[in-house]
């Protein structure tokens, strides 16, 4: 009884490491290759699609991101249905043609008088730039999330933001910060040059 109980153990181990080796981390980009690997894409495949859940999940994981108190004043409009794709692509100037067979398009928002302020009044000379600092850094899981599901991005600051507001419903108590392209890359972009890292950082 005892072989057999340790005879089954290993099969079960085996098959668990098997399974591990199919469909586990190794399947799955390292963050170094998930940086390096992202692009702003600016032509999309129109061939894919992405659901409804799989945004779900790609916007559940910018609710890890930092914010001022955990203030969390980042919000998100998804426009997914045909004739809000349509509506949203008129509103983003020269990027409309770039973006035409994105699947997905976002709209990203951060409440004004949080991040940055104590009790009602600013903590200091930044003021809501703080919320626009947290927008930022969620755009920033938002886009890495989606490389990591093999997802491709543009954020888009050209847009009429007026437009937009009524399109979605926005509460003026958003401003309005990009527009965010999500979808299948139609070939491999180039990669830009990046400054020599002398040129972004001293030493003390």
């Amino acid at each position: 009884m005892t072989n057999k109980i340790i005879l089954g153990a290993m099969v079960a181990l085996f098959m668990l490491t098997g399974c591990a080796g199919n469909n586990g981390s190794s399947s799955s980009p390292s963050f170094d290759e998930v940086l390096t690997s992202r692009r702003s894409v600016r032509s999309y495949d129109a061939s894919k699609k992405i659901s409804e859940a799989e945004v779900r999940e790609l916007i559940t994981a910018t609710q890890e991101a930092p914010s001022w108190a955990n203030q969390q004043p980042t919000k998100y409009y998804v426009a997914i249905s045909p004739e809000k794709l349509a509506a949203v692509q008129d509103l983003v100037g020269m990027n409309k043609e770039r973006i035409a067979n994105a699947p997905v398009l976002i709209v990203s928002t951060f409440e004004r008088g949080k991040s940055g302020f104590f009790q009602g009044n600013q903590t200091n000379e930044i003021g809501d730039g703080w919320g626009a600092y947290d927008n930022g850094l969620s755009n920033c899981y938002l886009i890495l999330k989606a490389r990591a599901m093999g997802f491709d991005t543009l954020i888009m600051g050209m847009r009429d933001a007026g437009q937009l507001r009524q399109l979605f419903s926005i509460p003026e108590n958003e401003t309005v910060m990009a527009v965010i392209a999500l979808g299948y890359r139609d070939g491999e972009p180039t990669r830009p040059n990046r400054r020599a890292l002398d040129d972004i950082v001293r030493f003390f």
